[in-house]
């Protein structure tokens, strides 16, 4: 990559890292993207970000739908743009950010998955043996089903995080940010036993204080959970495989359909804004003209 990219970035990645506290994943999405424009400013002969206009970043919105690049991703290219040229401007690097009033192409939202109560249950049956993977694997589902917590969170659980006799967890979230989220007793059961009964004799010899370990006893990482859950749907011949996220939809639906407030919802599952909670509200109005259909006599 050319010298100015290296120049006008390694700050910024800092920047991003250090006092937006984003992760390792964003931050390569962010470098991604900026490598991309700073190619397309290489074939346009741009010799610097200040001679960037907004005819520049218009045409670059152009390019990317000429090349037929999903929504999704040409939103994100831009956003990302614009970020780094509004941090351009706090250091007075430049005077305007071109890409301020470029429009972000809004994308095709889809409904997230979920269970249905009955296919919960089914899932849970998978999980009743007294092996020690069972043991391990029921204290897993009962964690995710019962918190809403995200995988990468559950994955990075301590047994410090857990609080037996308020039934809380300490969850750190995405960002670096920490909550409580409360887990109920079914899930504290299982946990128990766990931890009682599989998870030292998993671990053998290994010394760590992680929650959940896998069947070498060391820590369990997010694509050995989604391998667990996939071998579960497996297992109780369920349709299709489980999405990383899916009991975390099935927590917040079921939360909100057996009445929880939105503002609750929205702290539990740890989103910086109400909107992202909201999108469940097409599921549980989904489930309200479902149950109305079934039960009103003039439906």
């Amino acid at each position: 990559m050319s010298k100015l990219f290296k120049n006008y970035t390694h700050s910024y990645f800092a920047y991003l890292q250090i006092e937006k506290n984003n992760s390792v994943h964003t931050v390569k999405s962010y470098r991604d993207d900026l490598e991309h424009f700073f190619m397309f400013m290489d074939e346009q002969q741009i010799a610097d970000l200040t001679d960037v206009t907004h005819q520049t970043a218009r045409l670059y919105l152009t390019r990317l739908h000429e090349k037929k690049m999903a929504r999704a991703s040409v939103s994100r290219k831009i956003s990302a743009i614009r970020g780094f040229y509004r941090f351009l401007m706090r250091e007075q690097v430049v005077e305007e950010n071109p890409f301020l009033l470029v429009h972000r192409p809004k994308g095709t939202k889809k409904l997230p998955s979920f269970f249905y109560e009955e296919e919960i249950r089914e899932l849970f049956e998978t999980v009743e043996g007294p092996d020690l993977l069972s043991i391990r694997n029921r204290a897993l589902l009962e964690i995710l089903y019962g918190t809403g917590i995200r995988v990468s969170e559950c994955a990075g659980l301590a047994l410090t995080d857990l609080d037996a006799h308020l039934g809380i967890l300490l969850v750190h979230g995405k960002g670096g940010k920490e909550r409580y989220v409360p887990y109920g007793s079914f899930a504290a059961e299982a946990v128990e036993n766990y931890v009682q009964n599989s998870r030292a004799m998993l671990m053998k010899k290994l010394d760590h204080n992680k929650l959940f370990v896998n069947f070498r006893g060391a820590p369990i990482t997010t694509g050995g959970i989604r391998h667990i859950l996939n071998g579960l749907i497996q297992k109780a011949s369920l349709s299709g495989k489980i999405h990383p996220h899916m009991l975390r939809h099935t927590f917040a639906t079921h939360m909100l359909n057996n009445g929880a407030d939105m503002r609750t919802v929205q702290e539990l599952l740890g989103h910086a804004s109400l909107s992202s909670t909201q999108m469940y509200t097409h599921i549980t109005k989904e489930h309200l003209q479902h149950t109305y259909r079934n039960h009103h006599p003039r439906a």
